[in-house]
C-alpha cells in the first residue's frame, strides 16, 4: 500500500461555534443607560428625597476633573445648597493604627441607635507613585456600611495637603441635602495640614493612643490646639491602666493652653472602640460643646469662618487649576523644567517667567 494514502493518527474533529464575546442586546443597554444620564434637575430632586444612588452619582460629577462636568456639577451645588447647613460637622483624625475606622463604625452606630442620620466622608491616601487610593473604608465599616441611616463616601486625598479630598468641602453640602445631619470627616493622618480639616468642622476630635510618648505628645501645639475632644481608643484589657494615666498626662497638657475663643475647655476620654465602650460619653461631651457654642453664638460665627475659608481656597484651587491647563503655561513648563535641571535658569527665575506670561 502507497504510505501516501494511509490515515493520519491526528484528527480534529469539528469544533462548536463559539458565540460572539460581546453580547450585542447588552451592548445596547449599555448605550442606552448612558444615554439617559441624569439631569442637575433629576439629580437634585432625588438628592432631596434622600436618594443616596444620586448622591453618589453627584459626587462623582463634583469630585471630577473633567471640564464637562464643571458646570453640570456647579449646578447642583447651588441646588443644593438652600437645604443645606443643618448637620453638625466632626472632624475625626489621628496617627495611622488608632483606630480611626473601628471607632468611626462604632459611634456611628451609636448615632444611627438614637435616630441620627450619619454620613461618612472617608479620606484614603493616594501613592505619590502610582497616584492610587485603597478606598477600604466601606470594607473595614462592615455594618455601618449595612446601616440604612448611614453613608460612607470614600475619596481619594490626591494631591491635597491636608489629608481632605479636593471636593470634601462641596461633598458636605451634598449630604446635608441628602438629610444626613450628623457629617464625620475621617483625615488621612495627624500632620501640619490638619489646618485644612479644622477650617471645615464645628468640632475636632482627635484619637490617640495611650504609651506613645504622652507627656511630650500632649505639649505638641498645632494639632492638640486644635483638639475640642481628646480620645485614647484602644483602652481594653491590660492598656486600661496605661489609657487612664494618659488622660492624666494629657489633661495637665491642655491647661498650658490659652482659653479658645468658644470658650471650651478641651476634654479627654478613654474608650474602646472594639468593645463599644464609652462611645456614648464621646457623643455626650461633643452635645455638651453644641449646646455651649450655640448658646454662646460661637456656633454661627465659626460657620461664617468657615464659608469665608472655602471662598478663598477655591479661588485658589481654580487659579492653580487654570495655570497649569494654559496651552502656553503647558509649553514653556516643560521648556523651563529641563532649564532648571541643566542649571541654566533658577528655579525662582523660571517661576517668575512662567507668571509673567500668564498675566500677559
Amino acid at each position: 500500500m502507497n504510505s501516501s494514502h494511509k490515515k493520519s493518527a491526528l484528527k480534529e474533529n469539528d469544533g462548536i461555534e463559539q458565540p460572539d464575546s460581546i453580547s450585542a442586546s447588552s451592548v445596547e443597554q449599555i448605550q442606552k443607560f448612558r444615554r439617559k444620564q441624569p439631569t442637575a434637575e433629576e439629580l437634585i430632586a432625588n438628592i432631596l428625597k434622600g436618594d443616596k444612588t444620586a448622591l453618589s452619582r453627584a459626587i462623582t460629577l463634583v469630585e471630577s476633573t473633567s471640564e464637562k462636568h464643571l458646570e453640570k456639577a456647579n449646578d447642583i451645588i447651588k441646588g443644593c445648597l438652600p437645604y443645606a447647613n443643618q448637620s453638625i460637622r466632626i472632624g475625626i483624625t489621628g496617627v495611622p493604627g488608632v483606630g480611626k475606622s473601628t471607632f468611626i463604625e462604632a459611634f456611628g452606630k451609636y448615632l444611627t441607635s438614637i435616630g441620627k442620620k450619619v454620613a461618612v466622608l472617608a479620606v484614603d491616601p493616594s501613592s505619590s507613585i502610582s497616584h492610587g487610593s485603597i478606598l477600604g473604608d466601606k470594607t473595614r465599616m462592615e455594618e455601618l456600611v449595612k446601616d440604612e441611616n448611614a453613608y460612607i463616601r470614600p475619596s481619594a486625598s490626591g494631591e491635597s495637603l491636608g489629608g481632605v479630598a479636593r471636593k470634601t468641602r462641596e461633598t458636605i453640602i451634598l449630604c446635608e441635602a441628602c438629610g444626613f445631619d450628623t457629617i464625620l470627616i475621617e483625615t488621612v493622618g495627624v500632620g501640619q495640614s490638619e489646618t485644612a480639616v479644622h477650617s471645615m468642622v464645628d468640632f475636632f476630635l482627635l484619637l490617640n493612643l495611650a504609651g506613645a510618648g504622652d507627656e511630650l505628645q500632649g505639649i505638641k501645639r498645632g494639632i492638640m490646639e486644635m483638639a475640642d475632644l481628646i480620645v485614647i481608643n484602644k483602652a481594653d484589657g491590660d492598656n486600661v491602666k496605661r489609657a487612664r494615666l494618659a488622660k492624666t498626662e494629657y489633661n495637665r497638657a491642655l491647661h498650658l493652653f490659652p482659653i479658645k475663643n468658644s470658650g471650651w475647655s478641651p476634654k479627654v476620654t478613654t474608650c474602646s472602640a472594639l468593645h463599644n465602650e464609652g462611645i456614648a460619653e464621646v457623643w455626650e461631651t461633643i452635645t455638651e460643646y453644641f449646646n455651649l457654642t450655640k448658646e454662646n453664638h460661637y456656633f454661627e460665627q465659626k460657620r461664617k469662618e468657615q464659608n469665608q475659608y472655602w471662598l478663598i481656597e477655591t479661588i485658589n484651587e481654580q487659579l492653580k487649576q487654570h495655570f497649569y491647563n494654559h496651552p502656553e503655561v503647558q509649553k514653556l513648563l516643560e521648556e523651563n523644567k529641563k532649564a532648571v535641571q541643566n542649571n541654566e535658569i533658577s528655579p525662582f527665575a523660571a517661576a517668575q517667567l512662567l507668571l509673567n506670561m500668564y498675566h500677559k
